[in-house]
């Protein structure tokens, strides 16, 4: 498997994970990365995550399909 691994900076105290999907993932629009938050295929943590308004804080990590997200502080 080809696993990506991207870093997000945080500055502010969390991010909601369509945002942050819109943002880092390979979406082309927020509708799509809601989608695929709503059809169970993005973890927080290693847990599934099915709230697009998720409150993403430093520490955690965002993983869908191939990509994982790592949220660092600034």
């Amino acid at each position: 498997m080809n696993h990506n691994l991207e870093t997000y900076r945080l500055s502010e105290p969390h991010i909601e994970l369509c945002s942050l999907l819109k943002i880092v993932g390979p979406f082309a629009s927020g509708g799509e990365a809601k989608r695929v938050i709503t059809e169970g295929l993005v973890q927080v943590d290693g847990v599934i995550e099915t709230r697009k308004k998720c409150k993403i804080k430093v520490g955690q990590t965002v993983t869908f399909d191939e990509l994982e997200i790592k949220v660092s502080a600034t």
